[in-house]
Parts: C-alpha cells; sequence; structure tokens
C-alpha cells in the first residue's frame, strides 16, 4: 500500500474521534501523574533546559507534561490540533496560575521562526502523517529553533518491536470502564497500527489510526535535511540507547 494524499492528511481527518474526550478521560490510568512527573524530570535534564529557556512542545495534548515544565520554570508554548484537550491544558494552567501559551494549530504549519531554544515531541507524538509530512514537522520544528536549538523526539523503538502477526494489548482501566489497545505492525511499511476500543458507561466505541515508524539512521537522514547539524540518539527516558530497550529517543541540535 502506497502513502497516499488520504494517508498524509490521516491524523486531521482522525483527530475528532481518537484525540477526544474518552483519550482525556483515561489521561492519568495511562499516565499517573507520578509518571508524568518523571517524564517531566527527564524532558528537562535531556534538553539541559534552565529556568527561563523557551520551549515548544509539539502535540502537548492536555497539558501533562507542558504545565509540569512552566511549573519548573521554562516558557513554554503547546501547541496540538484537539481542541477538547487543550481545553483541558489551558484550564489547569489557569488553576495553577501557570502562564502557558497554548495554541490550537497543525504540526507541518508552525507561525513561529527563531524563537525557542528547544521543542519536543514526547511519547510517540512524531509519524502519524505520510513521510513527506512527517519531514516537514521536522523542517517546521527547525525553523522555529534558534540557532543552538535542541529538538527532542520520543519514539518506538523499531528493533525492539515484535515482527509476529499476533497484535499486542495495553488495557487501562478507571472504574468499570477500559481502553483496549491492539497494536500491530507492517514489517514491510514500517507502520505501526492502533485499533482501540472504548468501553465506557455502556458503550462501546471503536477507532483506528496508524503512525510511522523509523529507525535512527532515516532519522538522521530527515534532520540534517531539515537543517540539524547533529544528532544523537538515546534510549528510555535519556538513558543509554540498546537494540532491544523499548524507546529510541533522539535529539537534534540546530
Amino acid at each position: 500500500m502506497n502513502t497516499t494524499e488520504t494517508d498524509s492528511n490521516r491524523l486531521s481527518d482522525k483527530h475528532d474521534v481518537y484525540f477526544n474526550e474518552d483519550y482525556l478521560y483515561f489521561g492519568d490510568a495511562v499516565h499517573p501523574p507520578e509518571v508524568s512527573d518523571r517524564h517531566t524530570d527527564a524532558i528537562w535534564k535531556i534538553l539541559a533546559l534552565a529556568q527561563g529557556n523557551p520551549v515548544l512542545e509539539l502535540g502537548c495534548g492536555y497539558g501533562r507534561i507542558t504545565n509540569r515544565l512552566a511549573q519548573k520554570g521554562a516558557r513554554v508554548t503547546g501547541l496540538d490540533i484537539s481542541p477538547v484537550l487543550l481545553k483541558k491544558a489551558r484550564t489547569d494552567a489557569a488553576e495553577s496560575g501557570l502562564d502557558v501559551e497554548y495554541v490550537l494549530g497543525d504540526m507541518r504549519s508552525l507561525p513561529w521562526r527563531d524563537q525557542f531554544d528547544a521543542a519536543f515531541l514526547w511519547y510517540l507524538t512524531f509519524g502519524y502523517f505520510g513521510d513527506a509530512d512527517n519531514e516537514r514537522v521536522l523542517r517546521e520544528s527547525a525553523s522555529s529553533l534558534r540557532k543552538g536549538g535542541r529538538l527532542l523526539i520520543d519514539h518506538i523503538n523499531i528493533f525492539a518491536v515484535p515482527n509476529h502477526g499476533a497484535p499486542i494489548c495495553y488495557v487501562a482501566q478507571r472504574s468499570d470502564d477500559l481502553r483496549i489497545d491492539m497494536m500491530s505492525t507492517e514489517v514491510l511499511t514500517g507502520r505501526g497500527h492502533c485499533d482501540r476500543l472504548i468501553v465506557r458507561n455502556g458503550c462501546i466505541r471503536r477507532t483506528h489510526l496508524y503512525f510511522r515508524l523509523y529507525g535512527f539512521a532515516e532519522f538522521a537522514r530527515m534532520l540534517r535535511s531539515a537543517g540539524f547539524e547533529s544528532v544523537d540518539a538515546y534510549g528510555e527516558e535519556g538513558a543509554a540507547f540498546t537494540s532491544d530497550g523499548p524507546r529510541l529517543v533522539i535529539v537534534a541540535r540546530k
């Protein structure tokens, strides 16, 4: 199956049925507060952030990382395509007295140029478009960064993805409600698929989304083409990369 224009627009088509109120409802079940705290500390360390640094999160969702970075003293901007998730992010920021700029927008077309010291896409936020548009995200990210700025991408380690045909299931539970993600991979295309089953309030809803999985060599080529001078690889939360580890964390410097 070839990548098509329909594929490249898939996130825009699906955000309202995937990154929606159900996604928000199970947020703390998937990422409890202590996990979000740990992720925030890892991002702060990996990007070598200091108080006052201007930082951009692409695909910020409901602000679980963005607001925490603001609490640590960064000047944070969050961009997302989902109005539902952004509303929650803004509400939480206001209740905590945080000054965070939240922007409804598409990461393929950013309004900022040479503005941020760092930008990041966390927890498989990169790869939801066709290859051309995924590379466009990297070019836009580079343009938004100042000289010497860093881009962090947290991605699934494709080498650690099981290559058998059976999907892997992940279950999140909140009270009597369930979110079941059935993950599978197309080896030849490098695509991951998520078939999501929501069982909530006696109703069942099904959604499907795919994402592109990249290895380090592909990331290095794309990022250097986008204008980054160096590209480094780490493992989960900034540890040393291992081929059998679950995550590939990329840090690129402009």
